[in-house]
Parts: C-alpha cells; structure tokens; sequence
C-alpha cells in the first residue's frame, strides 16, 4: 500500500535524509522517499502491517523534527 504524507514545517534537507532513511529502516517498508522540496513523505508497505507502519513513520518524523505537522494526502 501507497502513502502520501506532507511535511508542513520541514526545515532542512538533512532532516529529510533522516527522515527518508528512518522511515525506509521500519520492518515491512519497501520503498520510502522524502522530497524536501515538495515537502512530501511517501512510502510503501505491505497492506497487513499498515496501521503500525504509519505509527512508527509518524514517530521517526516527530523524533527528527518535532514541530513537523503531518497531513496526509
């Protein structure tokens, strides 16, 4: 399963790194990429594990950049 998250506040490119890396490490990711830019997290993940994948990515981000504000899209 897709997600497709926006990163309102995200401050720096390096924090995006962190992020993307972070969130690519979580168990049942496929494919996890941040565009600083655009400010967009999006990853993939097996459907069964999604609710817990999207906890998990959520914490990476607010342990990185607290003041971030997630919305999906």
């Amino acid at each position: 399963m897709k997600k497709i998250y926006l990163l309102d506040g995200l401050c720096c490119a390096n924090c995006a790194a962190k992020i993307e890396r972070g969130v690519a490490d979580i168990d049942g990711v496929s494919t996890a990429s941040v565009n600083f830019l655009t400010t967009k997290l999006i990853f993939e993940a097996e459907d069964e594990k999604i609710d817990d994948i999207v906890k998990k990515a959520k914490k990476v981000v607010k342990k990185i950049e607290p003041d971030v504000y997630i919305k999906e899209l």
